[in-house]
């Protein structure tokens, strides 16, 4: 299945977990990728992932949270594909706490990469997806922007605004050919959920030494053995993304393996 031969995405938080496994679907799907990240490291181990298709990929450092960073970076990955025709906003982080204890700043970090960082990121690329053939954005919800998820409030409220913002922009761009849905990943296993990864885009969730795991009782999926691997939400965003999800805009699709029925 190549259906992304003569298409060009712009995929971000693209140096582990989702972002990369998205990265690499696309290439093997015949794209070419401006692949970024904040992670010189996880950029190379894209990289060294991608085998016979790295010559269709450019890895580009970016910090999302960045004004002049998204600005500088979004050009240069469309002078680098000749144009854009897709963007995947996977760049984010999630720190977990008492949201008594939570500290101003921690708070405010979360919002700035996951919200604010989405934003800045669509702000530099819809002129060139207004350019673009069959132009789509897929951006990252989260089941926390709908479903309660203890200790993960900030978290939860950057996912609910990327939510809101998706489904906003969908209606203003729907008529100027560009398509924006978004993701809500759930129970999957990546940097971000176990902690291990090694970019800003996935952040450990470093739950509170004293953390009432009871409350998490409802969180475990009913199929599967348990977390599913990162490819099973890059198989979704490659299908939104694609010309099979040409009739889908202005909504979410929950990927959690029936977590939240």
């Amino acid at each position: 299945m190549k259906r992304y031969e003569g298409r060009r995405a712009l995929i971000t938080g693209a140096g582990s977990g989702i972002g990369q496994a998205t990265v690499l679907r696309v290439l093997a799907e015949g794209g070419s990728v401006a692949a970024a990240d904040i992670s010189e490291l996880g950029l190379a181990d894209t990289g060294r992932k991608a085998g016979a298709d790295a010559d269709r990929l450019t890895a580009l450092v970016l910090d999302v949270s960045d004004e002049e960073s998204v600005k500088t970076v979004v050009a240069e990955a469309v002078t680098a594909l000749g144009g854009l025709d897709v963007l995947v906003n996977a760049a984010g982080i999630l720190r977990s706490a008492h949201s008594h204890e939570m500290p101003l700043a921690d708070f405010t970090e979360i919002l700035s990469v996951n919200l604010v960082g989405t934003f800045l990121v669509i702000r530099e690329a819809i002129p060139a997806l207004l350019a673009g053939n069959g132009s789509a954005v897929v951006n990252f919800s989260s089941t926390s922007a709908a479903f309660a998820h203890p200790y993960m409030a900030a978290y939860a409220a950057s996912k609910g605004g990327i939510q809101s913002m998706t489904h906003a922009l969908a209606a203003e761009y729907a008529k100027r050919g560009i398509r924006f849905t978004a993701v809500q990943p759930g129970s999957i296993s990546s940097g971000m959920t176990d902690g291990s990864g090694a970019s800003r885009s996935s952040v450990g969730p470093g739950l509170p030494e004293d953390a009432d795991m009871s409350l998490f009782a409802k969180l475990s999926p009913a199929i599967g053995d348990g977390f599913a691997a990162p490819e099973t939400v890059a198989s979704v965003v490659a299908m939104l993304a694609s010309e099979d999800g040409k009739f889908i805009t202005g909504t979410e699709i929950r990927i959690d393996g029936g977590t939240h029925f």
